[in-house]
């Protein structure tokens, strides 16, 4: 007997088998669903109806509805950095995060500190050595507008406690540090909460060992020296544009005390003493890839280290380390590195070492 039927009781024979009875169609019924569910039974018994759904009858509401919920405020970025690479790779990296926008990017420590009165960002990442103004020149001007996070491939301990005695709010050395730290980092500026990479930490720490010194030890290549006394004044605009004119002077505030640009003029913008000069690199006539790729092997990082930075592959940074040799005519990366940093004889004084 088929599970659906069943017994006529006192019925005897065929006849006592009921064939199965068909459901009544429903009202709510399509030609492709015969049987659907009521809209008021789409939900289950214990789900409460949306806010939009009134129950029948109820009159219309007397107050407003509730504006839309907004989006939170994303954080406001400016990258300074001279390296369009590093500048595209951060744009990216960082506005990728749905709380983070890069609003601008400088090139120069002239370039960030415009840009940095123009937007007013949250927090400005500045990288040290640049052409025109360098990063150390330009810090103590834009920490009194944004926190700043300093992220550069210089790894000097003279640099990392000038940086952090002007008042930057964390050091982070590339290489040394994965993209969630960065963001993290960049996130905590803005509150506050300082970072360190490993290399900036270890020359926060022997600064604290050592105790105050009575003077600061000069920094490398006159860096911090491209201003002298004062502060940076936002450069003119065109009229009518917004922009600032091509090759137009930077013209100072008088009335405020406030300083033009200056080049490099031997002098220190904080203490008013000779600066060192730095090696003249010039001579070497080094491309602007050859210069980094000479500053990541001065900092001491290996071949895989350099091509993980750049974006590159480890053969090309062999290319790359051979012609440096060559125009440095090195044989070796020491030998290399002291003519860099201008600690190696003049060249012609001694015999060439071997490759």
């Amino acid at each position: 007997m088929p599970d659906d039927a069943f017994r006529i009781p006192g019925a005897r024979g065929p006849s006592a088998v009921r064939p199965p009875q068909a459901p009544p169609p429903s009202p709510y019924a399509t030609a492709h669903d015969p049987y659907p569910r009521p809209p008021h039974a789409q939900r289950g018994p214990l789900d409460a109806p949306p806010p939009h759904d009134p129950a029948p009858g109820t009159p219309p509401s007397p107050f407003p509805p509730p504006p839309a919920a907004q989006p939170p405020d994303r954080m406001r970025v400016v990258v300074a950095d001279d390296n369009p690479v590093v500048r595209a790779g951060l744009g990216v990296l960082l506005s990728g995060r749905p709380d983070i926008e890069v609003v601008a990017e400088a090139s120069d420590g002239r370039q960030a500190y415009d840009l940095t009165v123009a937007h007013r960002p949250d927090v400005v990442l500045l990288d040290v050595r640049m052409p025109g103004v360098d990063g150390i020149s330009a810090l103590p001007h834009l920490v009194g507008i944004a926190p700043v996070l300093m992220l550069t491939y210089s790894r000097e301990t003279e640099i990392v406690q000038e940086a952090l005695r002007l008042g930057a709010g964390g050091y982070l050395v590339h290489g040394e540090f994965t993209a969630d730290q960065l963001v993290q980092a960049v996130r905590d500026t803005k509150d506050g909460r300082a970072h360190f990479t490993p290399t900036a930490a270890n020359a926060l720490l022997a600064h604290m060992r050592q105790g105050a010194p009575s003077g600061r030890s000069p920094l490398p290549e006159g860096l911090g020296t491209a201003l002298t006394t004062g502060v940076l004044s936002p450069a003119p605009r065109a009229a009518g544009t917004g922009e600032t004119p091509v090759g137009a002077p930077r013209q100072p505030r008088n009335s405020e005390g406030l300083s033009q640009l200056q080049p490099f003029v031997g002098q220190s913008s904080v203490t008013g003493t000779p600066a060192v000069p730095g090696p003249n690199r010039q001579q070497y006539k080094l491309s602007s890839r050859e210069v980094e790729i000479m500053e990541l092997i001065a900092s001491g990082m290996s071949n895989q280290q350099i091509a993980a930075t750049c974006f590159i592959s480890e053969k090309t940074v062999k290319n790359h380390i051979n012609r440096i040799f060559t125009k440095l005519h090195s044989g070796s990366r020491s030998e290399a590195i002291a003519r860099w940093l201008g600690t190696a004889p003049p060249l012609g004084s001694g015999p060439q070492g071997g490759r």
